[in-house]
């Protein structure tokens, strides 16, 4: 797979690239090495594309997994323990459920690490909150987001969302006070150039 779109969000390129440059190339290499073609394995029952092979979101998540966890990346898994002293008065709840949690896909030193192939919510849930949160609890204090670009989530199960949706609002909502540097990376299964223009780490977008 290739990296086809960048987007630092809270000046997370420049924090990401002098901080974590060594984490940075991990991921980078992670991605080139993930042979896409192994994993479009899904085969669509959706109306408007009946029996065509799409790209699973388990099996790609998969390959991250069995790129980065033999570098020393690992899930992080906090449990919820949900306050109940803010419910209105008189109100009885029923029991709620056990062995709830926030997990993280993957952390190596302080850099969060989020791959997303699912619905618009979540990849702004991973860097407007989440990655707060982890950060919140001493687990983080720089994110990279890896999402698909619209060319990859056109051949995923409709309703993924992609990079270019995310970034554009993203750039609109604007950095608040409490959001940590996050570096945004946008994936293809092939890069597609025009002329002899490239993308590279560090240059100005």
């Amino acid at each position: 797979m290739e990296i086809a779109g960048i987007y630092s969000f809270n000046d997370g390129e420049n924090v990401v690239t002098s901080k974590y440059p060594d984490l940075l190339r991990e991921i980078e290499a992670c991605i080139h090495a993930i042979d896409a073609s192994q994993c479009k394995t899904k085969e669509s029952e959706e109306q408007t594309m009946p029996g065509t092979m799409l790209y699973s979101p388990i099996a790609l998540n998969t390959q991250f997994k069995n790129q980065l966890y033999p570098n020393g990346w690992k899930s992080v898994r906090v449990p919820c323990d949900y306050p109940t002293q803010y419910y209105a008065k008189g109100y009885q709840p029923k029991l709620l459920r056990k062995g709830a949690f926030r997990e993280m896909d993957f952390v190596k030193r302080k850099l969060g690490l989020e791959v997303q192939f699912g619905k618009y919510s979540f990849m702004v849930y991973n860097v407007a909150a989440k990655m707060t949160i982890f950060k919140n609890l001493s687990f983080i204090d720089t994110g990279v987001e890896i999402v698909p670009v619209k060319a990859l989530a056109d051949e995923m199960s409709s309703g993924v969302s992609y990079f270019e949706q995310f970034v554009w609002d993203l750039d609109k909502r604007g950095v608040s006070n409490i959001d940590i540097p996050v570096l945004i990376l946008g994936i293809d299964d092939e890069l597609h150039t025009h002329g002899s223009s490239q993308l590279v780490m560090g240059e100005s977008r």
